[in-house]
């Protein structure tokens, strides 16, 4: 799944073709994806002018004056840029058409989304999907005393804790594996057990990932690929993620893999505790 550094890539790959551009037409292929199209979007956005792009979480935001179209790229999706006219393939569901360029969503499991939230409903975190979002991790405002304060009352797994995005958002199943190794801590230990000391170790720690991550492109295991078509590169570096059985690049002790939500948790048993 495309995570926070695969999606602020994207990002960053579609804003100068976005930014300051009218649209002048939307293409749907189907009739959603996880879930129906906004009815009359095309009419919405055709002759709008892109203002912004933004990100919160795993959502990219398009802006207009009149509205915000969100963008998720579900399990498998990527967003290109190409001309206007090239034949769509058989999981190319959306076109955003600006004059000689269009930006296309190919999503072949098809858990992507493409909705809108109308300036006159509020702000975007007012959005049903976004209202109950963590803080963003690649800001000032987010410290291990975020992390500290916000779990005190609770025993859950503390990788189990940052998938959730209800402290802290954006940080998926690769960066948190990476993240916490980093940082020395084990993935099973209760959230309640660790101290500030290490919060503040494993805040910087995702920082730390998602910066590196993002400057290499972010990840390529199956479908991600960049707007101008080229994989991501960071999983070249990771440390722990899909490394079962192979020795710690630390201490050379053989990584461990284990099931954690129905998720894969890879990690080091002698270098986090």
């Amino acid at each position: 799944m495309p995570e926070l550094p695969e999606v602020e890539v994207t990002r960053l790959g579609v804003d100068p073709y976005l930014v300051g551009q009218p649209v002048t037409g939307l293409v749907l292929r189907r009739a959603g994806l996880r879930w129906p199209f906004p009815a009359g979007l095309a009419k919405k956005l055709r002759g709008q002018v892109v203002q912004a792009t933004s990100r919160r979480g795993k959502y990219l935001l398009v802006e207009f004056k009149h509205g915000i179209l969100i963008i998720h790229l579900g399990m498998s999706g990527h967003i290109r840029v190409l001309p206007t006219g090239t034949p769509a393939q058989l999981h190319d569901h959306v076109d955003l058409v600006l004059g000689n360029l269009l930006v296309r969503l190919t999503d072949p499991r098809r858990f992507g989304a493409v909705l809108w939230h109308d300036s006159k409903d509020g702000p975007i975190d007012n959005h049903v999907l976004i209202e109950r979002l963590g803080m963003e991790p690649l800001t000032e405002q987010f410290t291990g005393r975020v992390l500290y304060d916000a779990t005190r009352k609770s025993k859950i797994a503390v990788k189990q804790m940052l998938l959730a995005g209800k402290v802290v958002v954006g940080v998926g199943n690769i960066y948190a594996s990476e993240s916490l190794f980093i940082a020395g801590i084990s993935p099973m230990t209760a959230v309640n057990q660790i101290s500030l000391v290490r919060y503040n170790r494993l805040a910087k720690a995702i920082r730390h990932i998602l910066a590196q991550a993002i400057t290499k492109g972010g990840s390529t295991l199956r479908d991600f690929v960049g707007v101008d078509g080229q994989s991501g590169y960071f999983q070249q570096n990771y440390y722990v993620y899909d490394r079962n059985e192979l020795p710690c690049r630390k201490c050379n002790t053989m990584i461990q893999q284990v099931k954690q939500g129905q998720r894969s948790t890879f990690y080091c048993v002698k270098c986090q505790k």
